[in-house]
């Protein structure tokens, strides 16, 4: 946690654990017990209904409402070391052999002590959250701050460090947007090779997709942004408008090419011809998408005063 607190934009650091309680532990003679066949499991069971109680059965009130009927040690005897040392264990029995009762005293010890205030699991397993949230700075940036500071820490053998909250969630999702990603450049490759009869023609726009990149990086260095899913959705968006570019400039070039043009020459005409419906359908989206990368509305205030919250156990 200390070090949580110490990485820029992390606030509101604290732990699952919210302190220590006082608790009452159960110190059982092993050696003793087991010489009398009492085991671990049983010396629970006696317990558990001095604390959580063993139902009665139904009761009738005075006005005629039925009510069930818990019987548990008081809140004063649950609080005493003398009076849990009073709780009665079944010895013998086995093999059909007589069964007496005996105090839980006589093969444990009973004494105060303190324990963690709360509990938590993941996956069957004791965990210790540390939470936060982000101020200042994306949850990129306050995850990838967290993760060098704890980089250098080395845990006793049986603990490791595990990302959750938001930080999991967003792993997630960017891991479905590159699957999604991919999955449309492998349709639209395979669109193309019907459209051209060929498979090594639409290479030439497909490698036109990567040179995209170019832009969004000097976009989001040049405005400040990181890269969230807005701006992968955004990527999406524009490697179908490069694609379209490339389409009608390719598909424009081999109509030269058949014409009797070099190659050279076709590429230039089609430079040439194809610049205007290509600025024309390009300008018109772009228009179109401004107001939502402003995001100047009522969404993107809340947005604002939501605070982003990542986790790590």
């Amino acid at each position: 946690m200390t070090l949580v607190k110490a990485v820029p934009g992390a606030v509101d650091v604290g732990l699952s654990t919210k302190g220590q309680k006082p608790e009452l532990e159960v110190q059982l003679n092993r050696e003793l017990a087991g010489s009398m066949g009492i085991t671990v499991g049983q010396v629970a069971q006696a317990l558990r209904p001095a604390f959580a109680g063993v139902d009665a059965g139904d009761w009738v009130d005075p006005s005629g409402e039925n009510r069930k009927v818990r019987v548990r040690l008081s809140p004063e005897s649950r609080k005493r070391a003398a009076d849990i040392e009073q709780i009665p264990l079944a010895v013998g029995g086995q093999n059909g052999g007589p069964t007496h009762m005996m105090p839980l005293g006589q093969i444990a010890s009973v004494r105060p002590s303190l324990g963690p205030a709360v509990i938590s699991h993941l996956d069957r397993e004791n965990v210790v959250v540390i939470e936060s949230n982000t101020q200042g700075k994306s949850l990129a940036e306050v995850n990838t701050g967290i993760q060098q500071s704890i980089a250098g820490l080395t845990l006793p053998p049986g603990y490791r460090f595990t990302s959750g909250g938001e930080v999991r969630d967003q792993q997630k999702v960017f891991g479905k947007m590159f699957a999604a990603m991919g999955i449309a450049v492998l349709l639209m490759y395979l669109v193309l090779v019907v459209q051209f009869g060929s498979f090594l023609e639409p290479l030439a726009i497909m490698m036109s997709l990567p040179l995209s990149l170019i832009g969004v990086v000097l976009a989001l260095w040049m405005t400040g942004q990181t890269f969230n899913i807005m701006s992968m959705i955004g990527v999406l968006m524009l490697m179908g408008i490069v694609a379209k570019n490339a389409i009608l400039l390719i598909d424009f070039a081999k109509w030269g090419q058949e014409e009797g043009k070099t190659r050279h020459a076709a590429i230039v005409e089609a430079g040439r011809v194809r610049l205007r419906p290509i600025m024309m359908t390009t300008i018109a989206l772009i228009a179109g998408m401004i107001p939502v990368a402003l995001g100047r509305g009522e969404a993107r205030i809340s947005g604002l005063r939501s605070a982003s919250r990542s986790s790590a156990a």
